[in-house]
């Protein structure tokens, strides 16, 4: 970077590309302030909207757009699309003879449950899952070396099956990975390209299908993450930008481009973990260290619980059936419930509310551009919560045509049904709410979590349009609307810090753990991950690590997760907390049976710069007089609501339902017995006014 640029260069910018909207937050590092941005984004083409984000960025697009960006941290959605849409490389695997159906046999589960036929389709076909001859025992002992001549064989095979990408995985190489480095050497040796992926690298963990399908599809998604990435860092340099470009993980910690193209499985939950660190950080600020998270945009709600001002990690999840993922990540619930969600009437005659979504192109029929199925944004637009006749932010419409939703909704659903459209309208909502209330339960409720102890934040486009009904169904007593819901993970991908995470398996008795190997272990993976802080080119204000044991009692099959402190590490302590989780979590400890120690977990954390969150806070005087009002139809009749401009709002003030708030980012409709006030972080605290 030349001495100018870092003169110039003093923007960070968060970006979340969603289905709908290319959000950007942007943050001037010189004086504090913020901006938010948005567009439409660009489906199948991300990096064009992108682009067209950074682009509204620069005041003086002639000297480069990008070139006054110091930093852009991206949430990307491109791996999970891609997998979701099986849009992937066509991928090869390299495995022991005898094992080449792990990704079919799976845990011996079914797509449904019930049923007489169940089918899955493996993201790699059988004809190119091709095996050698090698064997490691469970015990890490070398039973038989790998036959590189058959290595040879089967690769060149793969290349002439037309793969562009390969996964060595072979039985037990996380016990000793000796056959596999041996394999990938060759198999390096002769593939065109960088897309090769060693299991033992990505996943060195017990359990042959989880890490199988982890490192699989991690190497179907390197062509894809990769190609995308170097696209937009190419754009980027072209419009002048020549700082770091970082990627936001599933963990919601960030990583460097160069690490996001090793290892794009990591990125499988990137733009939503973004949101959810976002809304911790604010909600610790705000004074709820317990808050459960909605992010409803165009297209899914992403649902997220965050205790004790720390989000929930899990170590694995599945992207769909049958295409697990065993890395860490934020604990977040999905289901199809999004503006752009279409309702229909299926043949039992039930009123159904996505998963298909309109998206943004066409977008739902109040866009005007050709869909004719009514989604739960038509539904908003025809009860008067969406006003018609205001632009929607990030500039994709001038007005919407609530005319064409009100038919779409009548022709669809209301004759169906044999309802009024009002009616009609009402009910999509209804089953959308019940839908989004189920999804909080499951991270609450259904995992030992009161509901009534925790805050409400809905962010993205339409969550705030909601907050009311989520509080009524789910017995929440506060919601809290962020000051910008409709970037908040875009908030969140320039409050991340940069994590890293690693993982080797033990799977001894706690009594035969060798500790000053354990120790060994310890510093060898803590060195690997400070590589990866390095690489970035970060600054950071300090180093955090967190050291955990995967650990059970000898017979059982689940582990629990025991956090080790900073202090020298013996079986006694081992021991002790392993004993103060269990009892935390069971109510009992066992005595007289062994325990296990299965898992080695290491986190090292490079903790970026904070900015001050007041910055979100309102500015100068502001004004609480109503802008005008708003017809607005709500449980069978119509209601007079007030409109007031929410960022006008100053701190301590309070708006009473029925109202509508407006902001470039989103609507916030507060229901009749709602009352909400502007905290001093700009948020609004919404409570009921009667129970």
């Amino acid at each position: 970077m030349s001495a100018n640029q870092q003169q110039t260069a003093h923007l960070v910018v968060g970006v979340d590309v969603g289905g709908t909207f290319t959000d950007l937050f942007v943050l001037d590092e010189r004086d504090g302030t913020a901006q938010i941005i948005k567009v439409p984004s660009t489906r199948g083409a991300e990096a064009q909207g992108f682009m067209n984000g950074v682009a509204r960025v620069s005041a003086n697009p002639s000297e480069g757009a990008a070139s006054t960006l110091a930093t852009i941290v991206h949430g990307t959605t491109v791996g999970t699309n891609a997998l979701l849409e099986r849009k992937v490389a066509r991928t090869g695997i390299i495995t022991t003879r005898g094992f080449r159906d792990v990704l079919e046999m799976r845990r011996r589960d079914r797509p449904q449950t019930w049923g007489l036929r169940g089918s899955f389709e493996p993201i790699v076909p059988r004809d190119l899952r091709l095996e050698v001859d090698e064997r490691v025992l469970a015990d890490g002992s070398l039973h038989t070396f790998v036959d590189l001549q058959q290595v040879r064989a089967q690769t060149q095979a793969l290349l002439d099956a037309g793969c562009e990408a390969v996964c060595i995985f072979f039985i037990n190489a996380y016990a000793n990975p000796i056959n596999e480095q041996q394999a990938v050497a060759v198999v390096r040796e002769m593939w065109p390209n960088p897309y090769v992926t060693v299991a033992s690298e990505v996943l060195p963990e017990i359990r042959e299908f989880e890490r199988c399908s982890t490192a699989t599809l991690n190497a179907a998604l390197q062509p894809v993450v990769g190609s995308y990435l170097a696209r937009l860092e190419d754009d980027l340099r072209h419009e002048g930008f020549s700082g770091e470009l970082l990627i936001v993980q599933s963990n919601g910690g960030v990583m460097s481009r160069a690490t996001a193209c090793d290892v794009p499985v990591r990125t499988a939950l990137s733009g939503p973990a973004a949101g959810v660190i976002a809304c911790a950080a604010v909600a610790r600020a705000s004074g709820f260290p317990n808050v459960i998270t909605g992010d409803m945009g165009g297209t899914s709600f992403d649902v997220s619980l965050v205790a004790g001002g720390e989000a929930a990690l899990a170590a694995q999840t599945s992207i769909e059936f049958g295409l697990v993922v065993r890395s860490p990540m934020i604990q977040i619930e999905t289901i199809g419930a999004g503006g752009g969600s279409i309702a229909s009437v299926d043949a039992s005659g039930m009123l159904q509310v996505g998963p298909e979504s309109a998206g943004s192109n066409p977008g739902p029929v109040c866009y005007g551009r050709g869909n004719t199925r009514p989604t739960v944004t038509d539904a908003n637009v025809v009860l008067g919560r969406i006003a018609a006749d205001r632009p929607l932010g990030g500039g994709l419409l001038s007005a919407l045509d609530a005319k064409s939703a009100e038919k779409a909704i009548e022709s669809c659903i209301a004759k169906p049904l044999g309802l009024d459209t009002l009616a009609a309208a009402e009910a999509i909502l209804t089953v959308a709410n019940a839908k989004m209330a189920g999804a909080i339960r499951v991270v609450s409720i259904e995992r030992g979590h009161d509901p009534r102890q925790f805050a409400y934040m809905p962010f993205g486009g339409g969550g705030a349009l909601h907050v009311c009904a989520m509080m009524r169904e789910v017995g929440v007593t506060t919601g809290i609307v962020p000051r910008y819901p409709g970037v908040t993970s875009a908030l969140g991908c320039v409050m991340a810090d940069m994590r890293h995470d690693a993982v080797q398996t033990i799977n001894k008795l706690l009594a035969d753990v060798d500790l000053l190997q354990l120790k060994s272990l310890l510093s060898d993976l803590a060195s690997a991950c400070q590589k990866r802080l390095d690489s970035a080119g970060v600054k950071f204000d300090n180093i955090q690590e967190i050291i955990t044991l995967d650990m059970l009692y000898m017979g059982q099959t689940h582990t629990l997760q025991v956090a080790l402190g900073g202090e020298d590490i013996t079986q006694s302590l081992i021991q002790s907390a392993f004993e103060k989780t269990y009892l935390a979590s069971f109510g009992r400890i066992l005595s007289g049976i062994p325990i296990r120690v299965m898992n080695l977990r290491y986190a090292r954390v490079g903790v970026r710069p904070k900015f001050d969150l007041t910055i979100l806070s309102p500015q100068g005087v502001g004004s609480t007089k109503p802008i005008g009002t708003q017809q607005v139809f709500h449980a069978g009749q119509w209601w007079e609501a007030k409109r007031y401009a929410r960022l006008d709002l100053p701190v301590g003030s309070e708006v009473t339902g029925p109202a509508i708030l407006e902001q470039a980012d989103t609507t916030v409709w507060l229901e009749p017995e709602f009352v909400a006030r502007v905290d001093a972080l700009g948020n609004l605290l919404v409570e009921r006014v009667t129970q």
